[in-house]
């Protein structure tokens, strides 16, 4: 279909790496492609744990060929560990993406509530919700870190340029891409 985007969106993580492929039509329409969790246990050596997330993502890269990759964007928090295993999974996926020739694009965690939910303060359980809603599920998908790696695809494709999102012709939006356009509008407007 022409315009038809594929984006593969991933939570990264040591212990668990959520990836999420969805094509995203120009009018916005998603449909899942692909969902999972790359797992490691954390008693394997740090190099062990690496190489594995980096196998898994590198596999999906190459069996789904996406035209971009959206990761969540390290943000600072109190625990220096988590964030230190989601930086060492992005790194990761950068490299892997960038020697393949694809962008990556990195959202902010309220960001990415904020495009699905309409609120950059949704918790876990909303964005799981609209997840589903968004591409027509029976159920949220589980884990949570599978459902997060979908919002961060949908919330790039929504996002990106050229998208409706950004007021393309004709095109409606719904209640939370309303909402998140018009918090996107008043930051710009700062």
């Amino acid at each position: 279909m022409p315009g038809l985007k594929r984006v593969l969106g991933i939570d990264p993580g040591l212990t668990r790496c959520g990836v999420g492929v969805v094509d995203v039509s120009p009018d916005r329409k998603a449909r899942l492609v692909y969902v999972g969790v790359i797992r490691t246990p954390p008693e394997l050596a740090l190099e062990e744990r690496v190489l594995r997330i980096g196998a898994g993502i590198a596999d999906l890269l190459d069996e789904h060929q996406p035209d971009v990759v959206a990761l969540e964007r390290v943000f600072a928090q109190h625990n220096v560990q988590t964030v230190m295993s989601v930086a060492q999974a992005s790194g990761v996926a950068m490299y892997l993406s960038a020697q393949r020739g694809l962008a990556v694009a990195l959202h902010t965690p309220s960001e990415v509530k904020a495009a699905v939910t309409g609120y950059g303060s949704a918790d876990k359980k909303q964005v799981a919700a609209m997840v589903a809603k968004v591409l027509r599920l029976d159920a949220p998908p589980t884990p949570a870190d599978a459902a997060d790696a979908l919002a961060i695809a949908i919330c790039h494709a929504w996002r990106a340029p050229g998208s409706a999102v950004g007021g393309g012709a004709g095109a409606a939006l719904t209640p939370a891409q309303r909402a998140w356009q018009q918090a996107e509008k008043a930051t710009r407007g700062r």
